[in-house]
């Protein structure tokens, strides 16, 4: 019984938050089992782009630790805040929320370039985070029944939260600039005076992810309309009696 539910939770979860929860569970179950190790993980430009290791662009996204605390404490933010946001303002627009992802990989993997972080999987929920909680200002949060706070506030309490346990919070601004830069110009800019939408999301990405509408000016031959189907299965049913 607790495995049918367990499945269907699992199942029942958007495709998006599925793909990339189930890949950083794998990507931690498969290092505690020493299948694989962190380093062969970790963002390293030299190995991406002397050597062709092109899977750490990915893999260093997909490790947030050994299994502790800390790795609890990340999937349980990735999975709350990657689904209510691909289940409220990304409702529908499973390519725009792709896209996201998208840039915001691509802006901290810019960031990596430069600086010595090895993984980036927790700038990336933070990322989330942050812009789930701009686009939702007024809900009230509550965090280990210790602070009451609004939801935009939440990003600020996880980096002190972060200073508490000893961490670097290097990882947490990256995640809050990207996530701010995301949500300047894709809320801010485009409803300014003179704004307009710089994020356009990839027509092929469209093509993969979302479901084409139907064409309201779509006229179906008359063999295909309803009423022409319906008039042919009376008439099999008169020649063909039960």
């Amino acid at each position: 019984m607790a495995y049918q539910g367990f499945a269907q939770e699992y199942l029942g979860m958007p495709a998006v938050t599925r793909a990339y929860t189930t890949a950083c569970v794998l990507t931690t179950a498969a290092v505690q089992l020493e299948f694989i190790t962190p380093f062969q993980l970790y963002f390293n430009p030299d190995l991406i782009f002397r050597k062709f290791q092109i899977w750490r662009l990915i893999t260093n996204f997909l490790f947030f630790g050994p299994l502790g605390f800390s790795f609890f404490f990340n999937m349980i933010f990735l999975y709350r805040y990657c689904r209510m946001l691909e289940e409220g303002s990304f409702r529908g627009r499973t390519a725009d929320f792709v896209f996201m992802f998208l840039f915001g990989g691509f802006l901290m993997t810019l960031f990596g370039l430069f600086a010595s972080l090895f993984f980036l999987g927790q700038a990336f929920t933070i990322m989330l985070v942050y812009v789930w909680s701009r686009r939702n200002p007024y809900i009230r949060m509550n965090f280990f029944g210790l602070l009451n706070f609004q939801a935009p506030f939440l990003p600020w309490v996880l980096m002190g939260f972060s200073l508490l346990l000893g961490n670097s919070i290097i990882i947490d601004l990256l995640g809050i600039a990207v996530g701010h830069i995301y949500y300047f110009l894709e809320d801010v800019f485009p409803n300014q005076p003179g704004g307009k939408k710089l994020l356009l999301t990839p027509s092929f990405l469209k093509m993969v992810f979302d479901t084409p509408e139907e064409d309201p000016n779509y006229n179906p031959l008359p063999e295909d309309r309803p009423e022409h189907q319906l008039r042919n299965q009376d008439q099999n049913e008169q020649q063909h009696p039960q």
